[in-house]
């Protein structure tokens, strides 16, 4: 039974042009990880995945594939294609974006889940390039762009706490449309929703258990970074003679680790999920380039107007022990110095909500809270406020980017510093994944704990926040214990599966030699 009926659907095309059409069916028996097998190999998909349980951030999973529009932008050009078309046209990339976006009237549909339809890719942390004076990193290695995101109108939406899917697919409807197009196109979205559900009762065509041992730990071999101890090092101290002359008060400094591998990105990803279980686990495949990650920290969230931001700072390793791990919560918690920082990001996110939230709404819910993972554990707070009328989720966005967490503070300042200490553009990193729902809803999280997959090499960046009183050789090893999780789980995942690396490194690459 399809739970949009053809009535529904009539009533709705009087006021929107783009309507899903939702059919709810059993999943007691499936995973999201078994539905996106289906999926994962054709040149553009994704899976978008709450792991750690509970409502407010692992509800939902969604997954998608076979985007209608792709839009991404690079050095002020922007490319828009379309049904085998490619337009490009010089624009701010976030104006291109919102301008396909609010061309799409979608209906907010009560108990639905929040995204039925979208956009769905990345922001790069320069995106602000485009609005504020700032200078161009030296060198531009991966050559990722500004922006990237497929625009899907169907979804696959995982409903972890029902056990339910819900197999969506919206019907476009055209400015001029009588009744009778409204019907043809109503049946011929039932079509596609049939087609969909017989491909996930297919069996999948290669088995995806493996009979190794998971390893209790693995050896990183050749790691890469693309700045050297001595300089990272040299780097804070040279941030924090800026700090101590007032330029600025935080600057965070990261370096990128780079590992040769043939491994499955989607093995890696089966395996980070397991190993470092997060609030926001992606992956995504837009032709030539995948990238998979664990991110613990939300950027911004926009859900029927209320607008949220969630400041990550402080960290420690995981202890070897519970007891150890206790110990290391007390010491982070007492740590003058953390608590310093971590409060100057919660007013740094306040303000940034403020920009865009009804006066006297934005507020701390949650302050100072431990939050744990894998191979480190984090002072956490959350902050919200009402959207204002006026504003959207585009508005929110650009407020927070880039993430201070990721940054400094005073942003701008931080942002200049870093340009000139980070020779490497950051790419994706420190910027925001997540989606932009047709309906006006928006989650987002920070790209960090994030492992981009191209030519052959998978690339992992991390970084400290540099403070006054900052220890240098601390900051660096900060930056490793973060990343420690995407490398291993690299690694391991080329442990487990060493009969599966060409199955699919280079599935793009394949695809576009075949093609």
């Amino acid at each position: 039974m399809t739970n949009t009926s053809l009535e529904q659907v009539i009533q709705y095309a009087r006021e929107y042009n783009l309507i899903p059409v939702v059919r709810t069916i059993m999943a007691d028996t499936e995973t999201p990880i078994r539905i996106f097998q289906h999926f994962y190999q054709e040149p553009r998909a994704f899976l978008l995945e709450s792991v750690e349980g509970g409502v407010k951030w692992a509800r939902y999973s969604f997954i998608g594939n076979d985007p209608f529009l792709m839009i991404r932008g690079k050095n002020g050009v922007i490319e828009i294609e379309r049904q085998g078309r490619t337009e490009r046209v010089e624009e701010k990339p976030i104006e291109a974006l919102k301008a396909y976006l609010r061309s799409f009237r979608s209906p907010s549909m009560e108990n639905a889940p929040p995204f039925m339809g979208g956009a769905i890719g990345y922001f790069g942390y320069d995106l602000l390039q485009y609005y504020e004076n700032l200078p161009a990193h030296q060198i531009d290695d991966l050559n990722m762009n500004d922006i990237q995101f497929m625009f899907c109108d169907q979804v696959i939406v995982f409903d972890h706490m029902k056990q339910q899917i819900q197999v969506i697919a919206n019907i476009h409807i055209p400015e001029i449309a009588t009744e009778e197009d409204i019907k043809t196109a109503y049946r011929k979205t039932i079509c596609k929703i049939d087609a969909t559900i017989d491909k996930l009762r297919q069996p999948i065509p290669y088995a995806m258990m493996s009979s190794n041992p998971i390893p209790a730990d693995v050896d990183l071999g050749n790691v890469q970074s693309n700045v050297s101890k001595e300089q990272y090092i040299a780097n804070v101290g040279q941030a924090k003679e800026l700090i101590r002359a007032g330029d600025i008060f935080q600057v965070v400094l990261s370096q990128r680790f780079n590992i040769e591998t043939q491994v499955s990105p989607l093995q890696v990803y089966r395996v980070l999920r397991t190993m470092n279980p997060s609030p926001y686990m992606y992956y995504l495949k837009m032709d030539d380039e995948v990238i998979v990650g664990a991110s613990p920290e939300a950027l911004v969230k926009v859900n029927e107007g209320r607008v949220e931001t969630k400041p990550i700072a402080g960290t420690r390793p995981r202890g070897a022990t519970p007891e150890e791990d206790a110990l290391l919560e007390k010491e982070l918690l007492a740590d003058e110095k953390e608590r310093a920082e971590h409060l100057m990001l919660v007013d740094l996110g306040r303000n940034d909500l403020g920009r865009v939230s009804e006066f006297g709404t934005v507020r701390c819910d949650s302050y100072m809270e431990i939050e744990k993972y894998s191979h480190v554990m984090h002072i956490v707070s959350n902050v919200s406020g009402q959207l204002r009328k006026d504003r959207d989720f585009f508005d929110a966005m650009l407020s927070c980017m880039p993430a201070g967490t990721l940054s400094g503070a005073p942003k701008l300042r931080a942002m200049q510093i870093i340009a000139d200490m980070e020779r490497e553009a950051r790419g994706p990193y420190g910027g925001a994944i997540g989606y932009l729902g047709f309906s006006g809803n928006m989650d987002t999280c920070i790209t960090i704990r994030t492992i981009v997959f191209k030519g052959g090499k998978a690339y992992v960046q991390a970084g400290a926040g540099i403070v006054w009183d900052s220890i240098p050789e601390n900051e660096y090893q900060e930056t490793v214990n973060k990343a420690m999780g995407c490398l291993k789980a690299i690694r391991m995942a080329e442990a487990i599966f060493p009969d599966r690396t060409k199955e699919v490194a280079y599935t793009n690459l394949d695809y576009f030699v075949k093609s």
